[in-house]
């Protein structure tokens, strides 16, 4: 398949969503703008008459989804972070010291090698990381990163191409559509800064 990373007429997704954050990831703020997470995330063309979904075997060997979904299993049922983090490295993800995987948290299955969780993370209960999204004429792939000691709550769901940046928090139930500059609270469907209050971020391990 083709590889497409061309953006809308106003720099954003052809849906003229403005998402996104720093080009360079975890360390800068909002005000690079909405456009970098799309700039991160590279559009594959899938042609015909079904939707993009038909085609992951084009692309992924079954096999090794197979093996990936044991693997996340794992990951969301073992009682030990030791555990999921050994489970989480064998699926290819980047796993700091320190990291907490709570459980039924869940990672991409088709792409889990594009997430980097840093030193001290927690991913909270039932969340989960997008690598991937399929759409009726095309997939999208991007790299997911949850910067050092940041937090996502309980049930958040963050999508491909999303920097989470160091110390930032995620609430509970959220959708993560933009990067979260260092140490920013974001709550909500998709998500939005909410100030310096605390609107209860629910790791949920």
């Amino acid at each position: 398949m083709s590889e497409d990373t061309t953006s809308g007429p106003d720099g954003t997704g052809d849906d003229g969503s403005g998402r996104g954050g720093p080009e360079t990831g975890t360390e800068t703020g909002a005000g690079a703008g909405g456009a970098a997470r799309y700039a991160r995330v590279t559009r594959h063309p899938t042609p015909g008459p079904r939707n993009s979904l038909w085609h992951w075997t084009e692309e992924r060997s079954v096999a090794r989804v197979m093996l990936n979904f044991l693997f996340v299993t794992v990951a969301r049922l073992a009682p030990s972070l030791r555990v999921k983090n050994w489970a989480l490295r064998r699926l290819g993800v980047t796993v700091g010291e320190g990291v907490s995987w709570a459980l039924d948290a869940t990672p991409d299955v088709f792409w889990p090698e594009r997430i980097t969780l840093e030193e001290g993370c927690i991913v909270g209960y039932d969340a989960t990381l997008l690598c991937h999204e399929f759409l009726q004429d095309e997939y999208r792939l991007g790299d997911v990163v949850v910067g050092e000691r940041a937090m996502i709550g309980a049930g958040a769901v963050v999508l491909p191409g999303v920097h989470v940046g160091r110390e930032a928090q995620v609430a509970a139930n959220s959708l993560v559509a933009d990067d979260v500059p260092p140490g920013e609270t974001v709550a909500g469907v998709p998500a939005e800064p909410v100030g310096d209050g605390d609107p209860g971020t629910g790791d949920g391990n």
